[in-house]
């Protein structure tokens, strides 16, 4: 159902809601603040949707999103600022593309109007992260926040798992927009996870059990 007149903030917090997001990781800064003070009316009361660990290091909250992945099963999470707080979630990501750990990276970043003019803060968070994840966006509008963290998400968990980065400009997330959920259950190039044929595997078994000289190459 469409929602009007809630601001990019809001609407990604609801499309982290859709997702079956419970826990972040993060570490607020100037860029990322309005996302902040939304998140806070998230965590508390009747509205309590998520938990929010707070990280000393934007590092740990990449390292720690990780293990909470390969512990639940579920995308890790994690909120940052721009520039150094942007950066410092780099080494996480490349670790998290070797390792196929299922990742969305939210970064704050400075206006669409200030990007180009060196900005305080300002970083090419997009171009930085394409080589080490599966995919990096930058959420330029509110309106394309839903269809955006859908497809993150797809990504994150589609054939071998790993990382993506969406870097929110500060004006995407103060302007207002009509919101409405959306779920994108296939992308053109990015296999579902595949599911296991108990059937294949039973299959393998009796073929290794009947084998008079069995040899496994396995890695």
């Amino acid at each position: 159902m469409t929602n009007n007149n809630i601001t990019g903030a809001e609407a990604l917090m609801r499309s982290l809601a859709a997702e079956g997001v419970d826990t972040i990781f993060g570490y607020p800064g100037g860029a990322i603040m309005p996302v902040y003070d939304k998140l806070y009316d998230y965590t508390r009361g009747d509205n309590k949707t998520f938990n929010h660990i707070l990280v000393r290091h934007e590092q740990a909250a990449v390292h720690a999103a990780e293990g909470y992945s390969r512990v639940s099963g579920k995308v890790g999470v994690c909120l940052v600022t721009s520039g150094p707080g942007a950066t410092n979630t780099l080494t996480g990501v490349a670790d998290a593309m070797m390792d196929s750990t299922p990742l969305v990276v939210i970064a704050g970043q400075v206006g669409v109007d200030a990007l180009g003019t060196d900005a305080f803060q300002e970083v090419d968070l997009v171009g930085l992260a394409q080589p080490i994840s599966k995919w990096s966006y930058q959420i330029r509008k509110a309106e394309d926040i839903a269809w955006a963290v859908s497809r993150a998400f797809y990504i994150a968990k589609s054939g071998r798992p790993g990382p993506v980065v969406l870097d929110f400009p500060k004006n995407a997330q103060v302007s207002k927009t009509d919101y409405e959920p959306q779920h994108i259950n296939f992308i053109r190039s990015y296999d579902a996870y595949p599911e296991l044929d108990m059937n294949k595997v039973k299959e393998a078994a009796d073929i290794i059990n009947n084998a008079k000289k069995p040899l496994a190459l396995v890695g």
